[in-house]
């Protein structure tokens, strides 16, 4: 602890510098699993990247203590040799505790982004998980937040990207790890039948994970998995080259089936079994490459398809501005219009679904029906993953994202934020509440800086701009020459090897 006590002292004391001087800041962590690229003035920053320690872990309380950089991976292997692992676990190695990494900046993750995984049916989001967690405020102060210590601190830093003050330090909660995870796959047919057989398997206890994804609008697959100590018959694995992505499997083996079908995985290749091609998401650089996608091309460039290297390639070529990557929450009762709505304006497949139960306001508080229910009523929600192509214009492709996020809104839902938000500053507002985000911003000295809307919205009005100069125009015309750009992404994974490790 003493390391991480001179660490956070060194923060508070840049912090406390910057408050002093009313300049706003921003941090930078790392690497990146967030779909958004910023720059930051090195003056004007403040670096907790050493912050990347799981400091202890406590078998009797089941808990473990971690600082904000440590990525899902190296959670996992601190805690399982314990006989642990953590509640939630997000699906991609690379996310961490505290924040997604964002090259020259921070967006929010774990916890100050909001995010959750196949075991949200039973534990919520993230942060939900966390007992308590170490602060530095936007005046240098080191403090700590609970359930029971700083409530409106804690539920409010939970979700706002940062900009109530600085995680340094989490204690998790953890549950009894076992060596595999027995896999049942749920044949579907229809969006109505897939919701319905997942909520069948989300009242079942003893399931420890569910979610499903719909591969076409008449097939999908809803998979449980329950800990298990026991190897089983149809053993598979999920995380080597040589092994099929988790959805191609999931597919392949449902396909023209009723009945349902048993495997067994890995624990760890269980959690992190999207990160080899992040979902599917990588099939769309096949394409873009105009390569075979079958199991030699896969195996041959497996390096390229791990999560913590394609988002660095997709930042250095500029292609998260060419593909919709956006997580929507709906109400369970409006689940299924969105997603045939989604199907009709965008025909995205497949699409990935996750049931989450939670009994408390979403952070920062957005004004939609299932957020308005007293406390301690639990309401029930289906993420669903929407991530394909756009439009090559980019104004149509701002377009589409609006589309996107006022058709999750009618439907009473909200779109996460770890992803580009086409929102205006007044729609913002609408959707969440300023006055409470702001009151803490003012109790907890944070006021001078950078705002969730800051951080999160892109700036529309830029959308239908020509480039400003003839350079700003003959960069952007050769940038877009196929297939120079996607190149330049290859080209710089390959150059910072060293520092994208896919395993």
């Amino acid at each position: 602890m003493e390391q991480h006590q001179e660490a956070v002292s060194k923060i508070s004391t840049a912090i406390s510098g910057f408050y002093q001087r009313r300049v706003p800041f921003r941090l930078y962590h790392g690497s990146t699993n967030s779909t958004q690229a910023r720059k930051v003035d090195p003056s004007r920053m403040v670096d907790t990247s050493l912050l990347n320690h799981v400091i202890s872990v406590d078998r009797t309380k089941m808990t473990c203590l971690v600082e904000p950089n440590v990525p899902m991976d190296q959670l996992v292997d601190a805690t399982m040799p314990h006989g642990f692992v953590p509640q939630v676990v997000m699906e991609f190695p690379g996310i961490t505790v505290g924040a997604l990494r964002v090259l020259g900046g921070e967006v929010g993750g774990g916890f100050s982004g909001t995010a959750g995984e196949s075991s949200g049916f039973k534990y919520g989001f993230f942060e939900d998980t966390v007992n308590w967690v170490e602060i530095v405020l936007g005046d240098g102060e080191i403090v700590r937040a609970s359930r029971d210590e700083r409530l409106d601190l804690f539920w409010g830093a939970a979700g706002s990207f940062g900009t109530l003050g600085v995680t340094t330090l989490f204690e998790l909660k953890l549950i009894p790890a076992k060596p595999y995870v027995e896999l049942t796959y749920h044949p579907t047919s229809s969006a109505a039948d897939a919701l319905s057989t997942m909520q069948t398997a989300c009242d079942d206890e003893t399931n420890d994970y569910v979610d499903g994804i719909m591969f076409a609008e008449d097939h999908g697959a809803i998979v449980a998995g329950k800990l298990t100590d026991d190897r089983g018959q149809s053993f598979q694995r999920f995380s080597l080259a040589q092994n099929p992505w988790f959805y191609i499997h999931a597919e392949r083996a449902t396909k023209g089936h009723v009945e349902s079908l048993v495997f067994t995985t890995p624990l760890r290749d269980y959690l992190f079994r999207y990160d080899r091609g992040a979902f599917w998401t990588g099939k769309y650089a096949f394409q873009y490459f105009i390569t075979p996608f079958n199991r030699i091309t896969r195996f041959i460039l497996d390096y390229f398809m791990h999560t913590r290297v394609m988002y660095h390639a997709l930042h250095a070529s500029g292609h998260a501005s060419k593909y919709m990557i956006q997580d929507l929450l709906l109400p369970s009762s409006t689940a299924e219009e969105f997603i045939h709505f989604v199907s009709k304006n965008f025909g995205f497949w497949p699409l990935w679904l996750c049931p989450f139960k939670i009994d408390r306001p979403l952070s920062l508080h957005p004004r939609i029906p299932e957020s308005s229910k007293p406390a301690g009523e639990t309401s029930s929600y289906v993420n669903i993953g929407v991530w394909g192509p756009g439009s090559t214009d980019y104004g149509r492709f701002v377009q589409q994202n609006r589309l996107l996020e006022q058709g999750v809104r009618k439907l009473g839902g909200i779109k996460w934020l770890y992803a580009q938000a086409y929102y205006t500053d007044d729609e913002f507002t609408e959707i969440y509440d300023r006055k409470w985000y702001e009151a803490l911003r003012e109790k907890y000295h944070a006021t001078y800086m950078p705002t969730v809307s800051d951080k999160v919205r892109v700036d529309i009005s830029k959308a239908a701009q020509p480039p400003a100069t003839w350079s700003d125009w003959l960069r952007s015309t050769v940038w877009g020459v196929w297939p120079i750009s996607g190149l330049y992404g290859v080209w710089k994974t390959l150059y910072q090897r060293d520092y994208l490790l896919a395993k």
